[in-house]
């Protein structure tokens, strides 16, 4: 099973670790995209610190983010797993899963990206500040550039099994699955249930729809859980004490989406 995350916008320090190697990432077939987006990032954070500030869409507190670009080339790296942090990442907690969890983490998630397109949580990368709604002066704006990109790399990696689509809008939009790859996909929107005047009322929730995706996933890391297709998958989120109400598609080239129904949000 292969499961898309999105990023965090925060992201743990670089740390004093061997810099960057763009070859040794993980979908090698996007290097080439990757280093043109790492060129032109680098370059407008080295030559003009507001123009930056103003592309990269972050205010004048966060002056330290277009230095921090500026340097990813010679920056230390970590695993993007120790990189990413925030509300998802803090569920999932992945630094204290056990052994056998570690290694499912590592051959099934999958972090896009708005500077290296997607990456594998043991891939090692720099700290850095580009989401994917960043349009560059000369590349444009990344969620365009990426698809094709993923699109030829992306199909392969998804493999025969079950796919969990836990992304944001902005990373969907970079990645598509199509045909037979869309059928076994499964896409989740986490609703929050509470009685009002003894009328059941539901709202989607944003903050701690991640708290719920990370955890959904660490259930599944932790369990072992190995579904088949998304009818398994559904199945399985069950079993461990998730509330799941599943549509099917349709019709061929469309996902599943799935509805995590909570009645807490924490």
């Amino acid at each position: 099973m292969l499961v898309l995350l999105p990023p965090s916008e925060g992201k743990a320090p670089s740390g004093s670790g061997a810099p960057l190697a763009l070859e040794s990432l993980s979908l090698p077939g996007l290097t080439a995209a990757r280093d043109a987006v790492l060129g032109e990032l680098v370059e407008l954070c080295s030559a003009d610190e507001d123009k930056a500030r103003e592309v990269l869409g972050i205010g004048e507190g966060l002056r330290a983010e277009v230095a921090k670009n500026a340097g990813l080339r010679t920056a230390g790296a970590r695993p993007a797993g120790e990189i990413y942090t925030g509300v998802l990442y803090d569920a999932l907690d992945l630094g204290s899963l056990d052994a056998a969890a570690t290694r499912r983490a590592a051959g099934s998630l999958l972090v896009f990206s708005g500077l290296w397109g997607a990456v594998r949580v043991t891939d090692r990368i720099p700290s850095y500040r580009c989401s994917m709604g960043v349009k560059l002066p000369g590349l444009g704006a990344l969620g365009a550039y990426w698809r094709t990109p993923l699109a030829g790399a992306l199909p392969a990696a998804a493999g025969d099994g079950p796919m969990l689509d836990l992304r944001s809008s902005a990373y969907a939009a970079a990645w598509k699955p199509k045909g037979e790859v869309a059928g076994r996909t499964a896409t989740v929107r986490v609703l929050h249930s509470r009685m009002v005047g003894g009328v059941e009322k539901r709202s989607v929730v944003s903050h701690f729809n991640k708290a719920t995706k990370g955890r959904i996933v660490r259930s599944l890391l932790t369990a072992g859980t190995m579904p088949k297709d998304p009818a398994e998958l559904v199945e399985a989120l069950r079993d461990l004490g998730y509330v799941v109400e599943a549509e099917a598609p349709g019709r061929a080239g469309k996902a599943w989406t799935l509805d995590v129904v909570v009645t807490e949000i924490h």
